[in-house]
């Protein structure tokens, strides 16, 4: 299943690697192999998350996402995002930012390429940091039966009873981080108050609205099926909460909703690149083959139904999203090296694997079965 499951990530790699040298020689090879390296390492938790909602969709969706949803990570957010944000911050045609990034050039220097990434960056902070702070504060003040820190997510689960308290929250903390965090002088961006706060914005509503219509298709295909007598009904839900598989407008949305979550996930990884290279076609190949095995590694929790056996790997996944949204709002002004970032994020999921080792091996002894979930084939 190992080879089957990384098989087409290898090939992707070796392609990769190969257009490296012939587009830059040995050290397009190299710095394309070392930003592959750099996004697996930094984004397991990345995996993780994305296991969680994965395995609610179907086998075709879950093929979906291996295929078209690559696609979109690698040649739309690696490749085709930048030089969107470039142009638009810029005022550049399509074919002006292209041949900007063509030129390369050092990111220190005023009007390259990198350089206009770089003042971007504020405004893709905000927009990632307030879509990944929502989803953690919904699932910090949402009620469950299993819980981690119990200690801290139970109170929060009675506080999140509160309607809409996560909204009011994140709005609270991007509001905090537009006049704080974004208050610094620089002439090269007067409006920056103003644009962090329409990019946080954005950045909510982007998450509240594919979330909703993802709830709202399940709801609606869920009363398409209506009919049944009461206790079929109650059986036909049951079973449906074991397999957490969604299928059409349901699935689609929650598609969207995990190429929104990956590419919040990637902002910081595809600016932190240029700290490497400036050439945006090396930067796409290196982060594309990275991104594929971050994929890989996905459908390989998935089927394995690791998240099944080790239960607080869910909780340990959002808290690093949560530790990645503050950081992203933090570097809206201040420097954070990319290895930090991955070190908190090993570190959550790392101590929520121990964690859930631990209650296993207790409840082996109390003879009391963990709970299971049905893992989903692809």
């Amino acid at each position: 299943m190992l080879l089957r499951t990384f098989g087409g990530s290898f090939g992707i790699a070796a392609v990769g690697l190969v257009l490296g040298y012939i587009y830059g020689g040995g050290k397009g090879l190299a710095l394309a192999a070392i930003l592959a390296v750099l996004e697996v390492s930094l984004s397991f938790d990345n995996a993780v998350v994305n296991a969680t909602v994965l395995v609610r969709m179907s086998p075709f969706w879950q093929k979906i996402f291996l295929t078209v949803g690559v696609a979109i990570a690698v040649f739309g957010m690696r490749l085709v995002f930048p030089l969107l944000i470039v142009g638009i911050t810029a005022s550049l045609t399509p074919v002006e930012a292209i041949r900007l990034a063509l030129d390369k050039g050092d990111p220190a220097k005023h009007g390259t390429y990198g350089y206009l990434l770089h003042q971007a960056h504020p405004a893709i902070a905000a927009f990632g940091g307030m879509f990944l702070l929502m989803l953690f504060l919904d699932f910090i003040f949402e009620e469950r039966e299993i819980t981690w820190l119990s200690w801290i997510e139970r109170p929060l689960a009675r506080i999140g009873k509160l309607d809409q308290l996560s909204v009011v929250i994140a709005l609270g903390a991007l509001a905090v981080s537009a006049y704080t965090l974004g208050k610094h002088a620089d002439t090269a961006q007067p409006d920056r108050i103003s644009t962090i706060l329409v990019s946080g914005v954005l950045g909510i509503a982007t998450y509240l609205l594919v979330n909703s219509l993802g709830e709202f298709f399940d709801q609606d295909e869920d009363e398409d099926g209506d009919g049944d007598s009461d206790a079929d009904d109650l059986q036909a839900k049951l079973e449906k909460n074991k397999t957490m598989h969604v299928v059409g407008k349901a699935a689609f949305f929650l598609f969207l909703y995990l190429e929104v979550l990956d590419a919040s996930f990637s902002f910081d990884g595809v600016v932190g690149a240029f700290a490497i290279t400036s050439d945006p076609i090396i930067i796409a190949i290196g982060l594309g083959i990275g991104a594929m095995f971050i994929r890989s590694l996905t459908v390989y929790l998935v089927k394995k139904g690791t998240l099944a056996e080790y239960v607080y790997l869910e909780h340990g996944a959002l808290y690093a999203i949560g530790a990645l949204a503050v950081l992203l709002l933090i570097t809206i002004e201040y420097e954070v090296p990319e290895v930090v970032t991955g070190l908190i994020g090993v570190a959550f999921i790392g101590a929520a694997l121990v964690s859930s080792i631990i209650r296993n091996r207790r409840a082996d002894a109390e003879g009391d079965p963990a709970p299971e979930r049905a893992p989903a084939a692809v």
